[in-house]
């Protein structure tokens, strides 16, 4: 998806960003997620994302192995992905309605101890430099190996797709949005998101697939 803004590389992103720890949540370069903002400490955090004029907020997931001491704010993976505010909606009952446009990944350097309702972190995009360029390393995706795991994986769910959309979409698209829309757990979102290159990506794609399709064969899949 086009943006108004441009993000040619590290140095056009904030070096310190708001947090929205969210379990499951895997928000990608490039990929659209649609957030429903109810509790007061986010709606905040999108005020001041708004007003700040940069809205930008980095989507990350807490680390259910190593929770923390404090059930209020837990322990967060170390890398996780910014986005910036594309859409916003009010929706008359006190809720936001936002779409986020995933830009690149970070990794966090240090919490701030800051007097916000919501988590800030002090971020780096340096490892993940190549998510500035658009459909970088989509050639060496195994397409077909993907498009066939998605078709056993629909057929074995009773699940019907958009076909013609799916083959006319380039792949790095197909990738990113499949791996977000997956169904799988924390683990597998946070291989997802943490793959060094889009072949990666399809790749954890395609093994998890097939790992749950077996699964589900002797009635072991976690998927419901």
């Amino acid at each position: 998806m086009s943006i108004n803004a441009i993000y040619k590389g590290p140095d056009d992103l904030p070096g310190v960003i708001a947090i929205f720890p969210l379990p499951g949540a895997l928000l990608l370069p490039r990929g659209q997620m649609p957030l429903n903002i109810f509790e007061p400490r986010y709606l905040a955090m999108i005020d001041d994302a708004m007003r700040s004029g940069l809205r930008v907020i980095g989507m990350i997931q807490p680390d259910p192995v190593h929770p923390g001491p404090d059930q209020a704010k837990p322990q967060l993976f170390r890398v996780g992905c910014v986005g910036r505010i594309t859409q916003l909606a009010e929706s008359g009952d006190g809720r936001y309605l936002v779409q986020l446009t995933g830009v690149a990944r970070f990794r966090i350097e240090e919490e701030l101890a800051v007097g916000t309702p919501y988590r800030q972190c002090r971020v780096t995009y340096q490892p993940f430099a190549d998510d500035f360029t658009a459909r970088k390393g989509e050639e060496e995706v195994d397409r077909r190996a993907l498009l066939r795991a998605l078709a056993d994986f629909l057929k074995a769910n009773n699940l019907k797709a958009d076909w013609g959309g799916i083959e006319n979409a380039p792949n790095e698209a197909l990738v990113n949005a499949l791996a977000m829309m997956s169904p799988y757990g924390t683990a597998e979102k946070q291989a997802l998101l943490e793959a060094p290159d889009l072949k990666t990506r399809a790749e954890i794609l395609v093994a998890v697939t097939e790992i749950e399709l077996a699964k589900s064969e002797t009635g072991e899949s976690t998927l419901q």
